[in-house]
């Protein structure tokens, strides 16, 4: 019986991370990367009609590192959300400026 109980309990440590939670592939990349999120709100100026926000969302979206973006035509504004290690504000404003929409950091 002890022969099979001390491999066992060996086993089971094994699988025990740091925190004495099971691993889980992957989690502590996950982790890292919800902590680089950022997200921000740009004043979008020249939206006037009901495929501009779309076309705001999708310029925005193209960029890399870009996990979200929600686009309000009557607020003129756009919500991003993007990992700081992979997208920068000025690669965001510039992707709406190249789509015929200049924007800025709302305060």
């Amino acid at each position: 019986m002890i022969k099979f109980v001390a491999p066992a309990a060996l086993a089971f440590l094994l699988l025990l991370g740091p925190a004495g939670g099971f691993l889980r592939p992957g989690v502590g990349q996950a982790v890292a990367e919800i902590a680089r999120e950022k997200t921000i709100t740009l004043s979008v100026k020249n939206m006037v009609c009901e495929l501009c926000p779309y076309t705001v969302k999708k310029s925005l979206e193209a960029v890399p590192g870009v996990a979200k973006a929600v686009v309000s035509l009557k607020d003129k504004t756009a919500v991003v959300t993007y990992d700081e290690s992979k997208a920068t504000v000025a690669a965001l404003i510039k992707a709406t400026t190249n789509a015929g929409f200049p924007s800025a950091l709302k305060n």
